[in-house]
């Protein structure tokens, strides 16, 4: 009996053992399964006495997206081409120190006002407000120190198993570069397992004032600067364009693309025509909207990379720039410099000056109104 009782404690320790092994293992399988979307957080320096920080997005496919508060730049875009190598699409820099010397808005959130307003100036009701001449005898992109130049606060950080985001928040003050009322901002990036970064904007003000948001991020789809954007292909769903004077400020007209170089409604690649165009492009398209909410608006393409980009958005307009400007000056991180035509951009908008024209869109923002739009930027590859 007593030698039965023993084999009958060892048979028992056994099968406990066994099981603990098991529940271990179910324990550990998560750790094969797919990875979920996730975010982390680094410091990244310090300006104007805030800290500034580098937050990077990645999705369950690997894509990673990286967004710092200052400014709320999209500093890099990592992303596979057709034969799996991985590259930025955008224009950025690893430092802090490569925005601190003020390229042109690379990756930036501009605001208030995205694009040009004519003499630096215009009216609500009767009162006359007065802007920084930033560009010749125009307001750009907000002004000296736009939003562009300031360091955002990270308000929220979300993660799900099919998404990952930050909400950045700022309070641009009364009379900031010129513009009345307090203005309170969230601008929320989020990157999706479908290789979406979709951008919300949202504002509130407790005096009339003006707003136009945007993201000023150049693409170019190669993922190499050393090479143009000439060979891309581009597609836009406009059949009018603003034309511009000399100092880029829209003439008022709503002009036919038909039969003019400005004509995308079918694809075209950017270099065909770009030489008919002084200057270069850098001029807004009347999106021919179908509806209110969230639509497809453009393609870009690259047969190099096998790299698409869809642009969705609820603007009625878009800024397409040829990176006319960038002329060599400006070098990557690794020392490539950046020339005419490196990268483009893409900009969802209200039109330029529109506070000045009453006959386009208007981006007149009052107390108890709320700003909301939404863009997103889609990326696919074809083999």
């Amino acid at each position: 009996m007593k030698i039965l009782r023993q084999l009958l404690i060892v048979t028992s320790m056994a099968t406990i053992f066994t099981a603990a092994c098991n529940t271990a293992e179910e324990k550990t399988e998560p750790a094969n399964a797919a990875p979920e979307a996730q975010m982390k957080q680094e410091k990244w320096g310090t300006v104007d006495g805030k800290d500034v920080y580098l937050y990077t997005l990645t999705n369950k496919s690997g894509a990673t997206i990286k967004i710092t508060n200052y400014g709320g730049i999209v500093t890099s875009w990592v992303t596979p081409d057709k034969n799996g190598k991985s590259t930025s699409i955008v224009l950025g820099f690893d430092s802090l120190s490569g925005y601190l010397a003020k390229p042109p808005y690379f990756g930036a959130i501009i605001g208030r006002y995205g694009n040009r307003i004519a003499k630096g100036s215009f009216k609500i009701d009767t009162t006359t407000y007065t802007l920084a001449k930033n560009n010749g005898v125009n307001h750009l992109h907000g002004g000296d120190k736009g939003f562009d130049k300031v360091v955002w606060h990270g308000l929220t950080k979300k993660s799900s198993p099919s998404s990952t985001s930050i909400t950045l928040h700022y309070v641009s003050l009364d009379g900031e570069e010129g513009y009345p009322g307090n203005l309170k901002v969230d601008v929320t990036y989020t990157l999706t397992d479908e290789n979406e970064l979709s951008i919300e904007y949202s504002a509130e003000t407790d005096k009339p004032t003006v707003v136009n948001l945007t993201n000023h991020s150049y693409f170019n789809l190669t993922g190499d600067p050393s090479k143009t954007i000439l060979d891309h292909s581009l597609q836009v769903n406009a059949d009018k364009y603003t034309p511009v004077d000399k100092g880029l400020i829209p003439t008022g007209e709503l002009k036919e693309v038909k039969g003019t170089a400005f004509d995308f409604l079918q694809p075209h690649t950017i270099g065909e025509r770009i030489a008919s165009v002084e200057g270069g492009y850098d001029h807004n398209f009347v999106l021919t909207r179908k509806e209110k909410g969230l639509e497809l608006v453009a393609t870009l393409s690259d047969s190099i990379s096998g790299r698409k980009l869809e642009v969705f958005t609820e603007e009625p307009g878009l800024q397409f720039y040829s990176g006319n400007f960038l002329d060599g000056t400006i070098k990557t991180s690794n020392g490539t410099a950046i020339n005419k035509y490196a990268a483009l951009c893409l900009e969802t908008q209200h039109f330029p000056d529109a506070p000045n024209q009453p006959a386009f869109p208007s981006t007149l923002l009052k107390p108890g109104e709320k700003y909301h739009t939404i863009t997103k930027y889609k990326v696919s590859v074809s083999k």
